[in-house]
């Protein structure tokens, strides 16, 4: 069996070139290699696969999940790569919400395991490709290579355009999103984190965290809700006088730091379309909380909501700049 990175290995050995270069003067074409379109396209100054997949209008979400999972740099890189595409509509054939789900930070890791595992390390042209019976990917995982009714796939995915050069390597346009083994069942049905989780998981909530488990609320606010919480960043913790933070943290202090917190705290699970429309709402806490929407967004008492609807599984968490005091 022909292992594709064995051929990219050799390449960069410089014994082969399984790239195809292009001569200056050479006139555009196309050809047909087992009913897949072969496009050879003649530039002077080729963009790198990022930037010919963010000139086209049927990469849009595939751009938009590269940015998410911060490989927008990799694939911009020397390479050679060679990248399976997968178009919008291909996208869209994913269950509803998934792409959506998998957008979110908290499911980075996820994303870039199907991600990766659309790329090979090296240039592979369709007339190589069409010999081989798999390939290993970046993932680490082999991605089956073969040709049906004089077609050839990918993964069970049908390449539709073959060919595309660019300075760092290729690009094969694929009808359907391929899905690694490991994270096939996962793509599909996105598990979702609780509240505390989802806080953990992200970036500018390691005061928070630190807080809800000196409250002892962690067991509380991974229950099963639903819940909808005002999330301070480190930002907004920040803006607290050093000394009553400290104090907060405490063992004495834990009364009152479980009131303030609980002072974040809606129950039920509250939109941000919901939340516009009230102007208070009654925390865990007891005492109600001041809504306001205007022109400059919306303020819950005197924090500025600067993000909203991140989805939990037992709830919802919206981002403010400032600490809520009773």
């Amino acid at each position: 069996m022909q292992q594709l990175h064995l051929l990219a290995a050799i390449a960069s050995l410089g014994v082969i070139s399984v790239g195809t270069p292009l001569v200056a003067g050479q006139c555009s074409g196309t050809a047909t290699v087992h009913h897949v379109t072969v496009t050879q396209h003649v530039s002077t100054s080729q963009p790198t696969i990022v930037e010919a997949a963010a000139a086209s209008k049927d990469f849009t979400t595939l751009v938009a999940a590269v940015k998410a999972a911060g490989l927008a740099e990799t694939l911009s890189g020397d390479g050679p790569f060679t990248v399976f595409a997968p178009t919008d509509a291909a996208f869209g054939k994913l269950p509803k919400g998934t792409v959506t789900e998998l957008l979110k930070p908290e499911n980075r890791e996820k994303l870039t395991a199907i991600l990766t595992y659309h790329v090979v390390q090296g240039a592979v042209p369709a007339s190589d490709a069409i010999k081989l019976d798999e390939a290993k990917t970046v993932n680490g995982s082999a991605l089956p290579l073969k040709v049906v009714d004089d077609a050839l796939t990918v993964g069970g995915a049908k390449v539709v355009k073959a060919d595309l050069n660019c300075s760092n390597g290729v690009i094969h346009v694929i009808d359907t999103v391929l899905l690694p083994p490991q994270s096939e069942a996962a793509a599909k049905t996105p598990e979702k984190k609780d509240i505390v989780d989802t806080a953990v998981g992200a970036e500018g909530f390691k005061t928070l965290v630190a807080a809800v488990k000196a409250a002892g609320l962690v067991e509380t606010l991974k229950g099963e809700g639903p819940l909808t919480v005002f999330a301070p960043t480190d930002e907004a913790f920040a803006k607290l006088p050093k000394e009553t933070l400290a104090a907060l943290l405490k063992p004495e202090g834990k009364d009152q730091l479980t009131k303030i917190l609980t002072y974040h705290v809606v129950p039920g699970k509250v939109l941000a379309a919901d939340v516009v429309k009230l102007d208070s709402a009654k925390t865990v806490a007891g005492e109600a909380v001041k809504i306001e929407a205007g022109e400059e967004g919306v303020k819950i008492n005197d924090a500025k909501v600067i993000k909203t609807d991140i989805d939990c599984s037992n709830g919802v968490i919206h981002v403010i700049d400032s600490v809520l005091l009773p």
